[in-house]
C-alpha cells in the first residue's frame, strides 16, 4: 500500500510539474506588448478621468485587466479584481469591446462591481497591446510591463503577482 501511495505521489508530481511548464510556456506565448508611447497616452475612464498608466504605475505596482462583458472566465475572475479595488489595491481595466459607455455601467451594476474602467468598444486599445485572450492581467511598475498571465486567475495570484512586482 504504502509503495503504491508513493507511486501516484511520484506521478501527481510529475503531472503538477508538467502543468505549471505548460502554463508558463503559454503565459509567455500570449504575453501582451506594451506599445512604445502607451504608458503616456492619456485614457478616459468611464467617469470621466484622464489618465496614464505611467502615472498609475510609478508609485506602487498597477494592475491592468484586460476583459468583457461577453467573457464566460471574466465571470469569475472579475469579483476578485473588484476585491483588489475595494482593498485600496492600484487596479485599472480596459473593456474590450463591450458596448457603448452605458451598456458597461450596466453589465457593472447588474454584477455589482465597481471598478475603474477604460472602456475599449473598438478593440483598438487591445489591439495595440496585442491582446488575443480574455481576461489578461498585465502588472506595470514605473511605465513597465512586470508580469503578465491570462486566462483565469485567484484573488492571491493577482495579489501575490502585485506584491513581487513591488519588491
Amino acid at each position: 500500500m504504502k509503495s503504491k501511495l508513493r507511486r501516484w505521489g511520484k506521478e501527481a508530481l510529475v503531472m503538477m510539474v508538467i502543468f505549471i511548464t505548460i502554463v508558463v510556456l503559454m503565459d509567455l506565448w500570449r504575453a501582451p506588448k506594451m506599445p512604445a508611447t502607451f504608458d503616456s497616452t492619456p485614457l478616459h475612464t468611464l467617469d470621466g478621468n484622464a489618465v496614464t498608466l505611467s502615472a498609475l504605475s510609478e508609485d506602487r505596482p498597477l494592475l491592468l485587466y484586460f476583459w468583457a462583458s461577453w467573457c464566460g472566465v471574466c465571470r469569475y475572475t472579475t469579483p476578485s479584481v473588484a476585491e483588489l479595488v475595494g482593498e485600496g489595491e492600484n487596479v485599472m481595466t480596459i473593456a474590450l469591446r463591450s458596448g457603448a459607455p452605458q451598456e458597461v455601467s450596466r453589465w457593472l451594476t447588474q454584477k455589482k462591481v465597481q471598478l475603474p474602467v477604460v472602456n475599449d468598444a473598438s478593440g483598438e486599445l487591445s489591439r495595440h497591446w496585442q491582446i488575443g485572450v480574455t481576461p489578461t492581467l498585465v502588472v506595470l511598475y514605473k511605465g513597465e510591463v512586470v508580469p503578465s498571465t491570462t486566462g483565469w486567475t485567484s484573488y492571491w495570484g493577482m495579489k501575490l503577482r502585485l506584491w513581487w512586482a513591488g519588491v
